[in-house]
């Protein structure tokens, strides 16, 4: 069985079901949100409860720990951080979902290769609420419709647990991705849910997607209005 095959018959949500803290952060700078993600992983421990945070980002283009500058062709007046997550390069802007993952992999009884699965299906779900088929590329993780990437991931795991996450272009402006080559391909189309006819903002979507990752986790989601420290720190 290829990965595509095995992302489809190792993603389906099912088991006992864990409480998990929901923080929406609003729109936020990158490099905050980031340190706080860090800070939180390493705080945490086998009691910590699990924590999903969405978020928007101010403008900025990131590359992950193998990513090489050369894929940075010309960012302009948008700032590119060098971040601690997997892949290449990748832009943040408004009106893209950014959803961090704060989870215990152990507890939880899941694998990275499950982990990455659960994730894109529960983007491929998403989408077909509003009847947009879209699919995995071998080799190239996140999701895609007709070819072009409407999410992107880019994670991490330390200890067991998960940060970083995924990044799905609701209605955002694509003009700053053709400044990369996305993910480290040249040339890959870049796609949103309102050019496929899809909602034209992201508060229609977010529950959705959220209620998908859920599902697909076996997270019983519980709002806190609380922000977590989103102060710099030398």
């Amino acid at each position: 069985m290829d990965a595509v095959g095995a992302c489809a018959a190792a993603a389906v949500g099912a088991g006992k079901v864990h409480a998990a803290t929901l923080r929406d952060l609003g729109r936020q700078a990158y490099a905050p949100v980031w340190h706080a993600m860090q800070r939180f992983t390493d705080a945490r421990d086998d009691a910590t409860t699990d924590e999903l945070w969405v978020v928007e980002h101010d403008p900025v283009f990131t590359l992950g720990q193998a990513g090489k500058d050369e894929h940075v062709l010309a960012p302009g007046d948008i700032p590119v951080l060098h971040v601690d997550r997997g892949g290449q390069v990748t832009y943040h802007g408004p009106g893209q979902i950014v959803v961090y993952p704060l989870l215990d992999l152990r507890r939880l009884g899941i694998g990275v290769r499950d982990y990455v699965c659960r994730i894109e299906q529960a983007i491929i779900d998403t989408l077909d609420e509003w009847n947009i088929v879209a699919e995995r590329l071998e080799g190239a993780p996140g999701v895609y419709v007709g070819g072009a990437k409407i999410a992107a991931l880019g994670i991490r795991v330390r200890r067991g647990c998960s940060f970083h996450g995924l990044a799905f272009n609701v209605s955002l402006d694509l003009e700053p991705f053709h400044r990369i080559n996305p993910c480290g391909y040249a040339g890959m189309q870049v796609t949103s849910v309102l050019d496929l006819g899809g909602p034209s903002g992201i508060a229609a979507v977010k529950p959705v997607l959220l209620s998908h990752l859920a599902r697909q986790f076996g997270l019983d989601l519980r709002d806190d209005p609380g922000l977590p420290d989103l102060t710099m720190r030398p």
